[in-house]
């Protein structure tokens, strides 16, 4: 089992060292259901978003604090009964007029703390002569409304089911489904700010309770998280949906929810073998702008207010010509799952070194070998006699019909020459994407700053 509660990971191994975001601030709250918009206080820690709404809270008055007491430890289903008590209108400072006001009583209590209760007074009136004992006195305070568990949330910045980005907001999913409803705020940089800070969280949350320990060397998980996956072009009545997507061992996984046990591995909606798995971002960043690289980590490039629908897409290219195209919220996740499929990629060609597939050439049944040592193999598909064979740096183009057959390109070592070799796959889309992973790894392999950066120490890889 590779996945934990926070907390019986925190008991057992303490918590793991993280860039965690602490923060605190004003929004507003939007809930679409009632149309209503009203302040609320955020408060950000490390596991959990809380937001606080204003209201009026007794502070003094022993009777009234033994009701409220009563009241809040009741259970769920309390009984009152109501009757007609006369000096509460002058308690109140109703308008008059209201039966049984009595103009001789002092402001109330409820009045002068800045509560209006139906009525028109305001706040210079005189102060009040000192309140009894149990007289009860009234402040405003911020109180908890919601506290949303951040492990395995998720946020987004577009209207449920559509491509339709909302100006300087995002709402805040749980796991069970729980939501914030609409946070807003005055502007892009404050909210590009709170969501890079939740966002954060949840990574780190989701992080500390991988358990590759406790995972054999072949079935590490390298990143996990949520995505929106996009209809592919103009699928009638098809809806953006968000997907929980893993890179595990040999493969890419796509589920509907989280896999919380080991047993729900087995419950993906969709799962794929990396190295038959083409990862391609929708635009194109320029790896040699280190600026603008260091801009896109931190989550600086393009602005919520100038992304368009495609500034923070990807898609897998899959086999027989399939795809899948998600969407993310922030450049930097963009930049994480990137990396993390050329990780992952890297990992399992390194770690199945060759892969066959079956073809044909001129009616003959061949065998098709890509090594990562010895680069390319054609062999008769029953006697195993080796044809001819190329290393990878020989490989100098190719092109196919976009169905079944391939035309490789490579240059002899001995005469110089171009020679073509003509190949038929029943799966072709398969084997370029195969061969893409090979020549990548390959020339990772060789980069000395790649190969540093893959020291899996870190919290998901486990050296």
């Amino acid at each position: 089992q590779c996945l934990l509660s926070s907390q019986s990971l925190a008991n057992q191994y303490g918590t793991p060292h993280s860039n965690i975001s602490t923060k605190s601030g004003i929004a507003l709250l939007y809930n679409e259901e009632t149309n209503n918009t009203y302040d609320v206080c955020l408060k950000l820690t490390k596991e959990v978003l809380t937001i606080q709404k204003l209201d009026v809270v007794c502070t003094s008055g022993s009777e009234t604090q033994v009701n409220v007491h009563l009241l809040r430890t009741a259970g769920d289903e309390v009984t009152i009964t109501v009757r007609y008590l006369r000096e509460v209108p002058s308690f109140l400072k109703l308008p008059l007029g209201s039966p049984g006001l009595d103009h001789s009583r002092v402001s109330s209590p409820l009045f002068d703390s800045g509560l209006h209760l139906n009525g028109n007074g305001n706040n210079t009136a005189p102060s009040p002569p000192s309140p009894s004992a149990n007289e009860p006195k009234y402040e405003k305070r911020w109180l908890d409304a919601v506290c949303l568990p951040l492990l395995m949330a998720r946020v987004s910045r577009y209207k449920a089911g559509t491509d339709k980005l909302r100006c300087n907001c995002f709402e805040v999913f749980a796991l069970d489904g729980a939501s914030t409803n609409i946070l807003q705020f005055c502007t892009a940089a404050e909210s590009t700010d709170w969501l890079q800070a939740i966002s954060t969280n949840i990574n780190d949350l989701t992080q500390e309770n991988v358990m590759n320990k406790y995972c054999s060397s072949d079935d590490q998980i390298v990143h996990m998280g949520w995505a929106c996956e996009s209809p592919e072009g103009s699928t009638a009545g098809r809806t953006s949906v968000f997907k929980f997507l893993a890179l595990r061992g040999p493969y890419f996984y796509i589920f509907r929810s989280p896999p919380i046990s080991a047993a729900d591995w087995g419950q993906a909606e969709t799962t794929y073998n990396l190295y038959e798995v083409l990862f391609k971002v929708h635009k194109l960043w320029m790896a040699e702008d280190c600026w603008l690289q260091a801009r896109l980590y931190l989550g600086l490039e393009h602005s919520p207010e100038q992304q368009d629908n495609e500034s923070l897409c990807f898609s897998i290219l899959v086999g027989h010509g399939q795809s899948h195209t998600f969407r993310v919220e922030l450049a930097s996740d963009l930049a994480i799952w990137e990396k993390s499929f050329q990780r992952a990629v890297f990992l399992e060609v390194q770690r199945i070194r060759s892969k066959s597939y079956m073809c044909s050439s001129q009616g003959n049944v061949l065998c098709f070998t890509i090594d990562f040592g010895s680069g390319f193999t054609c062999s008769e598909g029953t006697s195993k006699t080796v044809l001819w064979q190329y290393k990878f740096s020989q490989l100098k183009g190719s092109s196919d019909d976009g169905k079944t057959r391939v035309k490789l390109l490579f240059k002899n070592a001995e005469s110089k020459q171009i020679e073509m070799k003509e190949l038929e796959f029943a799966n072709l889309t398969a084997v370029l994407h195969c061969i893409h992973s090979f020549i990548a790894a390959k020339v990772a392999s060789m980069d000395p700053l790649f190969m540093c950066s893959q020291s899996f120490s870190g919290n998901y890889m486990n050296s």
